[in-house]
């Protein structure tokens, strides 16, 4: 069986599509990931076929006329302003996006993986074969269990729960002119009724869904139907043996210390968020180590025998050996977290970090959600010493072996295969 995954973003949504080729490839089948140039390194490091994309909205992460994206969460009426322009800049620059997953396409393929924002259905109509959507966060398939993922309203009535999902899709529909074009000049496929519907073949049938997280972090009674699976995180294991010796010396230098990273989210002031994170742990009273991520926090002329500043680290070599995780909430982070088995302090942003912080919560492994606009050094402070229980360790490990134990990754290459086969026979 050959493979196409398309996939696109930061490292969070790139990773996962990156395990799903990995276990494929176990399986005895080829497997192309078409994703952002940024992350083909990643891919090289792994030894897996990847096809580099056009980095495209990643290039706005670090725009300053965007700060009011983190600044809102895009909630509110300034929010919705700033996700309008936010879709704005992102149209013109999906056009190269698309473009370039459907020169991966050339190569052919049995099945294509995609995320849901990628034009997976277009490039398997045009090719002939199954499209199978990957998900992340569940955004897609309605549910009365709980609001989509990513949808900006801190309450929603549980009648209005299902709703949610038609309007996060229009996130989505706003691409449609970018998909039409592809369609049109590049894959000579004419308009029809659907083509822009991610949970149906060309045929309009119900596609096979796969959502790459855990079961575990949901309502129990969420509904879904039967082609839809819910398999576990995709892990993609470090090819790294050992941690820098940097980070092993301190982590031998005393107690297990507390982990504290917001990945790719920027800040207005690296120098300030460094000074702010730096204080609220001396403050608890704990031993850190702090990730810079992308740039969101300068932690110059901080360290000390306390306090570790590094620009990151395999999750799943250093998790396990930390106290507890302060993090933004991205899928991935948050499933590292809860495989490491250890308390969480979510501080989201935007996006759907609001919902995997707020799982995270009614799970009983993390405490009450810090929004991340609203961090100072007294409330984060007092989250980390609220983490320290004994009895939120327990469930947190409890929890760990029953995330490690799904085996996610696999789970969805071995429901690829099933795809593939009703598909040939």
């Amino acid at each position: 069986m050959k493979a196409l995954l398309l996939t696109h973003g930061t490292r969070g949504d790139v990773q996962p599509f990156l395990a799903l080729a990995r276990e494929l490839r176990a399986a005895g089948h080829h497997a192309l990931v078409a994703g952002p140039a940024a992350s083909a390194p990643l891919a090289a490091e792994h030894g897996l076929d990847y096809h580099p994309v056009d980095d495209g909205p990643n290039a706005l992460m670090a725009d300053p006329d965007l700060g009011g994206v983190m600044d809102t969460g895009l909630h509110g009426l300034r929010g919705k302003v700033e996700a309008v322009k936010l879709m704005r800049r992102i149209k013109p620059l999906m056009r190269k996006v698309f473009e370039d997953m459907a020169d991966a396409a050339e190569e052919g393929a049995d099945l294509v993986v995609h995320h849901p924002g990628m034009p997976g259905g277009h490039i398997a109509e045009y090719l002939g074969v199954p499209a199978v959507p990957a998900l992340l966060q569940p955004t897609w398939i309605p549910t009365a269990a709980f609001p989509a993922a990513g949808f900006p309203a801190a309450r929603v009535p549980r009648a209005l729960n299902r709703a949610t999902y038609r309007v996060l899709a229009l996130s989505v529909r706003a691409l449609a002119p970018v998909a039409d074009r592809l369609r049109t000049e590049r894959l000579g496929l004419g308009p029809r009724p659907g083509r822009h519907d991610v949970l149906h073949q060309a045929d309009g049938s119900a596609t096979v869904v796969l959502q790459g997280f855990s079961r575990h972090l949901l309502p129990v009674h969420t509904g879904y139907p039967g082609h839809v699976h819910t398999t576990g995180f995709w892990f993609l294991p470090s090819t790294e043996r050992a941690l820098d010796p940097r980070i092993e010396e301190f982590l031998r230098g005393g107690p297990a210390p507390v982990f504290i990273g917001f990945s790719s989210m920027p800040s207005a002031d690296p120098a300030r968020s460094g000074r702010m994170v730096a204080d609220a742990a001396r403050a608890a009273g704990v031993r850190a180590v702090i990730a810079s991520g992308w740039g969101g926090i300068d932690g110059a002329g901080l360290s000390g025998d306390d306090l570790l500043f590094i620009g990151g680290a395999p999750h799943d070599l250093l998790f396990p050996r930390c106290s507890v995780i302060v993090h933004h909430g991205g899928g991935g982070t948050t499933g590292a977290a809860l495989a490491a088995g250890r308390p969480q302090v979510v501080c989201p942003f935007w996006g759907d970090q609001p919902f995997w912080a707020a799982r995270a919560h009614a799970s009983g492994v993390a405490v009450p959600p810090l929004r991340g606009q609203a961090m100072t050094t007294e409330r984060l402070a007092s989250a980390i010493a609220e983490a320290a229980d004994a009895a939120m360790a327990a469930r947190a490990r409890t929890l760990g072996g029953n995330v490690r134990a799904e085996g996610g990754a696999a789970q969805a290459a071995a429901l690829l295969q099933d795809v593939h086969a009703i598909h040939s026979a």
